[in-house]
């Protein structure tokens, strides 16, 4: 009986606890979650309007916060593998790389690998 009231109650302290929080931490909480799950994104980096270098399998890009961990710095970073015949397949020879790209003069897109 006692764990049927649980199992009832819970989602509802959930959707409490949820609507009380701010867009912002609702965004937090969202992106944390997605930490947990993981995701397959990918990052094209164009330059003259030309694709030049794509990464694949990305879990997430990361905004870089300064030392005190309050403000934001101008570049994001991440963990990826470099596609280098842009296949969308982690092939042979293709290594894990860290990347740091910048908010101001890196044109890029970051997208769900269409090809799962």
């Amino acid at each position: 009986m006692i764990k049927n009231k649980i199992i009832f109650l819970l989602p509802i302290a959930i959707m409490l606890f949820l609507g009380g929080c701010t867009q912002e931490t609702q965004n937090k909480i969202g992106r944390s979650i997605q930490n947990w799950t993981g995701t397959n994104g990918v990052l094209d980096i164009y330059m003259g309007g030309k694709l030049v270098k794509r990464f694949i399998k990305i879990g997430k890009l990361t905004t870089a916060t300064s030392t005190d961990g309050n403000t934001p710095r101008s570049y994001r970073y991440g963990y990826g593998y470099i596609d280098t015949n842009e296949n969308y397949v982690v092939d042979n020879g293709e290594k894990k790389v860290y990347f740091e790209i910048s908010n101001f003069s890196t044109p890029y897109i970051f997208y769900e690998n269409p090809k799962r």
